[in-house]
């Protein structure tokens, strides 16, 4: 077994190896970049190296600065954990000839399931179903349109080497072809330095299942059951489970029968995943093969027992699997959720700065956080805007559904965007509860976008989580005056407002001997509580349920975070009530004369100059984000009277680039 490991990676990832080898007794090398200095996954490891400068090209995928990292602390092997460099062979291949184990398959593997055009090919021949398509590269815009037609619409352009939804446009007719055909060329060069784009038919309701799979290097493979992962956004993974809720025991074995053949078609030996779609019928095709962890991996863990990194260093290190596929057992249910520094009221985009404040639900046996940051940590623009990994089990998908709701609702973050009630939205959403998911599900269901303002659905816990709050606020108050002067100023009932999205609920809160009462309207609710004010997390029983809020004070109001809702609630007197409806809101700015930079980024391309006419729809600008290519389009007719940014330039958001007349 190896003494010392280097980690090729940062964050989340790198703390998850550091975990797992300090189980082992194995020590282990952290790198950082000058925008990492101090960061969690560096502080955690027994040694830690600077390896350059904030952007990932002059630190992460620097191979030269890692092989000296790897020479000045004599580390005896490397996990690449995901994304940077995890799925490349020169760094594999430089590794092994200085005598350093790559914890990850051989190169051959790599290669071969790295380029979809190859990868697809290959499983053909293995036996696996496959996706019809054109398998060579195409040519150009006027190439692909020909194909497509030829295919059928819809068609789905792919960058052969991508991944992570870089690359990969859905196309309805021609001249989507033509423009998607352009995207797709220019994110991959961006994203992998490769251009080449190939096409496939698109599968309509299609669901996204993966294969867990784990191969040593002496011919034994396994796999660990699946993963659904078909919450999408952008072609992005946002929740996944395990099991899927769709499959059947047939299907299973059918599907683990043929992962495990791609595997070994291509001398598989370390932890993978078999990517399919899956069509309503339950037809499946082989869609891609991640020759390494996969982000979503913590659920496979939760259910199956199985810790993915040790049977991963254990593989390199040329030990034999420790089970048979007769040994996985999948007991029970688990959900993850990814939590992005990201901004759903706006189309997600990414959001930077610091975690002024930042709390995770506590872990237990049920609850499991993933992540590489803490309290003061820096969300940064060069790295992917994930925060965290938060996965839950349960004896049941609803058990492990419900209590995701509550690891949500427990999610304390402040001082970026970030996405918790989107995904606590989409958890509480009826749809999702049924298992009735496809790839489409957030266009389909949030096809407006996300109004985090909309009240949880059944939900009458609100207006009297307010009423409480404002109680126990009073309640403080008054016991500190009483201990002070000696007098207790408190009504044993009282009566208020709560004004919700401008909505009127009268509320009567009456104290009782264990607690108060909230009467909404008609309907009394027993409240036992000892939330005191400041505290972030508001919990109480209510008609004897368990309920968890967040709640941060808004002017004179409260802004309340639960399942996956943010609501303004504003608590007043009778009175207070009749006069606020008097007030006279002040209008925003009229900004439409502006086309503004949604997300901070990279101006990359400019179509328009002063004095240009465009029409509604055309495409103005493309900022680049994360490595993906966002395009900014008229939303009517107009004419170009200043140009506020060029070409090459770094964009705020809300930054004007142009101004109209």
């Amino acid at each position: 077994m190896f003494k010392k490991i280097l980690i090729a990676n940062r964050g989340e990832i790198a703390c998850r190896v550091i975990r797992t080898a300090r189980k082992m007794g194995i020590a282990t090398v952290a790198v950082y970049s000058d925008a990492d200095a101090g960061a969690l996954h560096a502080r955690t490891a027994d040694e830690c190296v600077r390896i350059g400068g904030a952007a990932s090209t002059d630190s992460y995928l620097r191979i030269d600065r890692l092989l000296e990292a790897l020479a000045a602390t004599g580390a005896e092997a490397v996990h690449p954990g995901y994304g940077f460099l995890s799925e490349n062979t020169e760094f594999a291949e430089a590794l092994a000839e200085r005598g350093i184990v790559f914890i990850g398959p051989g190169a051959h593997a790599i290669t071969s399931m790295g380029d979809k055009i190859t990868s697809k090919r290959i499983a053909a021949a293995a036996g696996v179903n496959t996706i019809p398509g054109y398998e060579d590269v195409i040519e150009g815009p006027d190439h692909a349109v020909a194909i497509a037609r030829k295919i059928g619409y819809p068609v789905m352009l792919k960058a052969s080497a991508g991944g992570g939804g870089k690359g990969m446009r859905i196309v309805q007719d021609d001249d989507e072809c033509r423009a998607g055909f352009e995207r797709a060329a220019n994110e991959a060069q961006s994203s992998f330095g490769d251009d080449r784009v190939f096409a496939e038919k698109f599968i309509e309701q299609p669901r996204h299942i993966e294969f867990q799979i784990i191969a040593d290097r002496h011919g034994n493979v396994v796999h660990l059951g699946e993963r659904e992962c078909s919450i999408q956004r952008r072609h992005q993974k946002v929740i996944e489970e395990s099991p899927s809720p769709f499959m059947d025991p047939d299907t299973r074995q059918a599907m683990g029968e043929q992962a495990i053949a791609l595997a070994r078609a291509v001398d598989y030996a370390s932890a993978g995943t078999v990517e399919f779609i899956v069509d309503g019928d339950k037809n499946f095709y082989f869609l891609e093969m991640n020759t390494r962890l996969q982000v979503e991996h913590p659920i496979t863990e939760m259910v199956t027992g199985q810790d993915l990194v040790e049977l991963m260093i254990r593989v390199a290190a040329g030990e034999p699997l420790p089970l048979t596929q007769d040994d996985v057992q999948q007991n029970g249910w688990a959900v993850e959720s990814r939590v992005y520094a990201e901004d759903p009221s706006r189309n997600f985009l990414p959001s930077i700065g610091r975690l002024v404040r930042y709390q995770p639900p506590v872990e237990n046996t049920r609850v499991r956080v993933d992540t590489g940051i803490e309290e003061g940590s820096e969300v940064s623009m060069f790295y992917d805007p994930m925060i965290a990994k938060l996965a839950t089990w349960g004896e049941s998908r609803e058990a492990a559904i419900e209590t995701m709701g509550e690891a949500l609702d427990a999610y304390y973050i402040r001082g970026v965007n970030h996405n918790i009630s989107f995904l606590g939205a989409v958890i509480a959403h009826e749809r999702f509860r049924a298992g009735r998911l496809t790839t489409h599900f957030i266009d389909e269901e949030f096809p407006d976008g996300f109004q985090a303002d909309r009240l949880p659905d059944g939900s009458a816990n609100v207006p009297v989580i307010a009423a409480a709050v404002v109680h126990q606020t009073r309640t403080a108050r008054a016991a500190e005056i009483s201990g002070q002067t000696r007098r207790f100023p408190r009504a044993a009932i009282e009566d208020w407002v709560v004004v919700i999205n401008q909505a009127r609920h009268a509320v009567r809160v009456t104290a009782i001997d264990n607690g108060f009462t909230v009467r909404v309207g008609e309907a009394d609710h027993q409240v036992i509580t000892g939330w005191q004010p400041g505290e972030l997390l508001f919990r109480a029983q209510i008609d004897g349920a368990p309920v968890l809020a967040q709640v941060d004070v808004e002017g004179a109001g409260y802004k309340l975070f639960h399942r996956g809702a943010e609501i303004s609630a504003l608590v007043l007197t009778a009175r207070g009530a009749e006069l606020a409806g008097h007030m006279i809101e002040k209008a925003p700015p009229d900004l439409s004369r502006f086309l503004l930079s949604p997300m901070p980024g990279l101006l990359v391309r400019l179509r328009v100059q002063a004095g240009d006419k465009a029409e509604a729809g055309e495409e103005l600008a493309v900022v680049e984000a994360m490595k993906m290519e966002n395009s900014l389009r008229a939303a009517n007719d107009v004419v170009v009277k200043t140009v506020l940014a060029q070409e090459g330039d770094s964009l705020e958001v809300d930054q004007p680039i142009l101004e109209f007349e």
